[in-house]
């Protein structure tokens, strides 16, 4: 993904306090020093006046001097010598870094550091409402065991088992697609089948692959933009929700439905899923609704752009929250 001017100079900010936490500690370190070791005062003159001799001498084009090579590696050898003896490790008073590599740039040349990558997917974590419950929430806990193979859809035939299965696959698959599929989903079926669970799921997988997803539950989205619409000011707030909103790679809308329905929720979400259609930015929903039930509560262009443009996927079976608490589980 292509960070924002925003993402990247929060980033950049992070390193730059890194360094200067860095450099007050070196200091911290440096003044202990002078009081316990004040001979290392002189030795550090010592070291100086040297390399300033052999600079000058560099600047001159002079024949390489390695007697003042040699004594400042001896002063320098003296100098470990001192913080070892006196309980300190050798490099105690050299600058320390979180990421060698790079010290801390993000850079190395003109190549971005291991590090930066870590970086952006720990900001794209934060930014997307979900740390902590993907820590859980992931492929690698989703179980098919709360499925049910004797509960039957009465339009496919399916078990509950298979079509989990079978969504599964497709998350998977639009997880692999992603960056050039485009595509969007929409999941539907009754409370606690393990929708909101296999969103979290899919946004994991793309978040540890450096992509923005941003989730919002249905009520607070539509909190938000009508904070924003009736805002008597255009507030940074604003524009950075809208930013968000249609430019990050996958927005997540969970349980749309049990917000209050009026003209302004349906205008907005037709606006929504509209423009990110038009940027090719995919979008994740999940309803409690009946397709029949989402086509009632919604506009017919809402519905009409949703049914065209998104992968329906369907899950049934019993309450998984409920199963859990009778099994003992959390």
């Amino acid at each position: 993904m292509a960070l924002k001017n925003s993402q990247y100079d929060a980033i950049m900010r992070d390193y730059n306090r890194k360094q200067l936490a860095h450099r007050r500690i070196l200091e911290a370190h440096r003044q202990e020093i002078r009081e316990r070791l004040p001979q290392m005062a002189e030795i550090d003159r010592q070291v100086a006046s040297l390399s300033l001799t052999k600079a000058r001498a560099i600047l001159n084009h002079q024949p390489d001097d390695l007697d003042l090579a040699q004594e400042i590696g001896k002063l320098s050898h003296r100098r470990k010598e001192l913080l070892r003896e006196a309980g300190y490790p050798e490099d105690y008073l050299e600058l320390s870094y979180d990421c060698p590599l790079c010290k801390d740039t993000g850079y190395i040349g003109n190549e971005k550091c291991t590090c930066f990558k870590r970086a952006v997917i720990d900001l794209l974590y934060t930014q997307s409402n979900l740390r902590g419950i993907l820590k859980t929430e992931n492929f690698d806990h989703f179980s098919l065991d709360y499925y049910s193979d004797k509960i039957k859809s009465p339009a496919t035939g399916l078990t509950a088992r298979e079509m989990a299965m079978a969504a599964v696959r497709t998350a998977r698959s639009f997880v692999s697609s992603f960056d050039n599929s485009h595509a969007n989903l929409f999941l539907y079926g009754d409370t606690g089948v393990g929708k909101t669970f296999l969103s979290h799921c899919i946004a994991k997988e793309l978040i540890d692959s450096a992509h923005s997803v941003i989730y919002f539950s249905a009520f607070d989205l539509f909190d938000q933009l009508a904070k924003s619409a009736f805002s008597r000011q255009d507030t940074q707030e604003s524009s950075m929700l809208e930013e968000y909103l249609y430019d990050c790679d996958l927005l997540i809308i969970d349980d749309l439905g049990t917000e209050l329905t009026n003209a302004f929720v349906s205008s907005q979400l037709f606006l929504c899923i509209n423009e990110r259609l038009t940027r090719r930015k995919s979008t994740l929903i999940s309803t409690n609704l009946s397709l029949e039930q989402f086509s009632d509560t919604y506009s017919e262009r809402v519905f009409s752009r949703i049914s065209s443009s998104y992968t329906m996927l369907k899950l049934i079976g019993n309450d998984i929250r409920i199963q859990k608490k009778l099994l003992g589980g959390a």
